[in-house]
């Protein structure tokens, strides 16, 4: 049985709606970028999907999530067995993989870009972190975003400034791909759920956090979104889940990810 909570905070909503996203996953390996999307995976595997797979962060896999905070040096861990590099890689390009990343820029088509904002392509105004392991993450394995600020800045109208992730674009598929080998899940922001399940993979408002409207959603987004008649409201945190949540961050870390930290209900 379980206990709904009356009091939780935004990033708190957000964590248990992104353990949403490794419902019926089965045996993968579950890796979240950035604390609400590592505390979401680890939530989900001590509650919706106990088969999911993770590794400590760095090359031993983990039959217990580890704390992200709070854990002292000597401190064990559950560990299983040992997943260098090669195994990695075979385990991601084999489609076993589901991640939860953050990216700067998220365009109409699910492309997402992590590597370099506005000017040209030789100049940018911002240099980031370059393409990373995106373009082969995008085509091999299962991919959700957290976006912790909603806003146009991030929901781009066109296209992203630079592409570093394969979307339901068709003048972007490599050859040989169709949009059946692309495998996007859920987008978690701070005012909503949604997915890539509306009119030809259509971005789809699927709830809205307690406090925020469908226009709080369109106002903050640079494309048209797909958008039913009835939307739900984010299912609020149990008791049970918060208590996992402090046992994996009792330090609070996420606490500081989203700006003045508010309540999740901000009705």
């Amino acid at each position: 049985m379980t206990t709904t909570a009356t009091e939780y905070k935004l990033c708190e909503l957000m964590i248990c709606a992104g353990a949403d996203a490794f419902i019926g996953n089965g045996e993968v390996l579950a890796t979240g970028i950035g604390v609400i999307p590592r505390l979401a995976a680890s939530l989900a595997m001590k509650t919706s999907n106990p088969n999911l797979m993770m590794t400590d962060s760095e090359a031993w896999m983990v039959s217990e999530p580890n704390a992200i905070s709070g854990r002292k040096p000597g401190d064990g861990q559950h560990k299983e067995s040992w997943m260098g590099f090669s195994r990695i890689f075979d385990n991601v390009w084999g489609g076993k993989r589901h991640a939860m990343v953050g990216p700067s820029q998220v365009d109409q088509f699910g492309q997402t870009n992590i590597s370099a904002l506005g000017g040209t392509y030789g100049q940018p105004k911002v240099q980031m972190l370059g393409v990373r392991g995106f373009p082969g993450n995008s085509i091999s394995h299962k991919n959700s975003f957290c976006v912790p600020a909603h806003s146009k800045r991030v929901f781009v109208g066109g296209e992203c400034d630079v592409v570093c992730s394969i979307g339901y674009n068709p003048e972007r598929l490599p050859k040989g791909y169709s949009f059946e080998d692309i495998d996007l899940g859920l987008v978690i922001t701070d005012l909503c759920v949604m997915d890539w399940q509306g009119p030809n993979h259509q971005l789809r408002l699927l709830s809205l956090h307690p406090g925020i409207s469908v226009q709080d959603v369109i106002d903050n987004t640079g494309f048209e979104l797909s958008i039913s008649d009835s939307v739900s409201t984010t299912t609020a945190p149990t008791k049970e889940q918060l208590a996992i949540i402090e046992s994996l961050d009792p330090k609070g870390l996420r606490y500081k990810q989203l700006l003045n930290n508010p309540a999740g209900d901000r009705r």
